[in-house]
Order: structure tokens, then sequence, then C-alpha cells
């Protein structure tokens, strides 16, 4: 399986941490969703971090089969879609950007 991770750097405007949390719930991730072979859209929401860690508010996680499937949903138009609906986020929520990390994830179900 490949995921592909989207870490947030940067920080959430002031009194906008709840309306940040919604906006990606319920506006990006059902656009991430319509992605042709996504097999999981996973959200992780950060509420510590260790003493000098980098301010992460949001690490989300895209998988797919494969990488092939994940190429063809990123040339994708619905991705442009997900491109607007994060910078209206940003605009709204954010001040920070985006980095992305493709890995080949292997789960151990416990």
């Amino acid at each position: 399986m490949i995921t592909r991770y989207a870490l947030f750097e940067g920080t959430i405007k002031d009194g906008k941490t709840d309306a940040f949390r919604a906006a990606i719930r319920d506006r990006l991730v059902p656009v991430l969703r319509t992605f042709d072979g996504v097999l999981e859209v996973s959200i992780a929401f950060t509420d510590e971090r260790d003493d000098g860690a980098p301010d992460l508010p949001l690490i989300m996680a895209v998988s797919y089969p494969d990488v092939e499937t994940m190429q063809a949903a990123l040339s994708s138009p619905r991705r442009q879609a997900a491109i607007a609906v994060t910078g209206e986020i940003f605009a709204e929520c954010f001040d920070g950007h985006i980095h992305h990390h493709v890995t080949q994830r292997t789960a151990f179900p416990i």
C-alpha cells in the first residue's frame, strides 16, 4: 500500500481551531474520498507535541493500492477541487504550508 502524507506545518489562526477541524472533516475529506482508487483517508489533529517539535496541527494520510493509482489520482480534475478547498481553508483558518511524503505503508493489526 502507498500512503501519501500531508503534513500541515504552521499555526491555526486565533480562535479558529474548531472551524479548521470542521472544514477539514466536512469539506476536504469528502473531496479526497472521491479520488479514483483511494483506499482510505485519515486525519490526525495534534493536541500536543514535544518541546521543540514543529507545529503540525494536522497530519493527513491518503492511501492507494500502488504508485500508478496515486499518480492518476493526483493528475485528475478532482485534485484541483481538493487544492481549491484547501486554499479556502488556509485563507479562513490556517497560516502555514503543506509538505507531502509518499511512503510504503504496512499495517500490523493487533
